[in-house]
């Protein structure tokens, strides 16, 4: 199985969850990036992030290598702002190049919204999600059983690769 996570994070909690599956999965990374950085701390940080996810905004990434073909499963890594996908996730799914493939992915949050936010990847990518995992704040609030979670999720889409 050749798999790739690509994500965004901007506190820290979604890498720290992409980088676990990917050693667990033996997959490749790719991290997401604008080219114009939001605020990362105070209201601004809410206020333009939340309004950027709300609107449906895309914006500009910082270059990054992707060769579709490579790739059998890939898993969409993201923090959950006001109900949605980061934007740069958004940016990313909104690419004509992407073939179907096997979809999965999971949501990083502190409060609620990772439900609706994979419906709306879903309608992005006109595909669905063959797994989705919701982890609330693990770097910041570690806890075993939410090792447990990825590692579970992680081998349910290795072994369905099997089948």
């Amino acid at each position: 199985m050749n798999a790739l996570i690509v994500y965004y994070s901007m506190g820290g909690n979604t890498e720290f969850a992409a980088t676990k599956m990917a050693e667990r999965l033996k997959a490749d990374l790719l991290k997401l990036e604008p080219v114009k950085a939001y605020p990362d701390k105070g209201f601004k940080k809410f206020l333009w992030g939340g309004k950027s996810a709300v609107m449906a905004e895309k914006l500009e990434l910082k270059p990054y290598s992707f060769d579709p073909e490579k790739y059998d499963l890939i898993i969409f890594g993201f923090p959950v702002w006001a109900g949605n996908m980061a934007p740069p996730l958004r940016t990313f799914v909104s690419r004509k190049d992407l073939k179907p493939v096997r979809y999965a992915a999971f949501a990083c949050q502190g409060g609620s919204g990772a439900e609706k936010a994979f419906e709306k990847l879903k309608a992005c990518l006109g595909h669905d999600l063959e797994k989705t995992l919701i982890l609330i704040d693990p770097k910041d609030k570690p806890d075993p059983a939410k090792e447990v979670q990825m590692e579970d999720f992680c081998d349910s889409l290795a072994g369905s690769a099997c089948e």
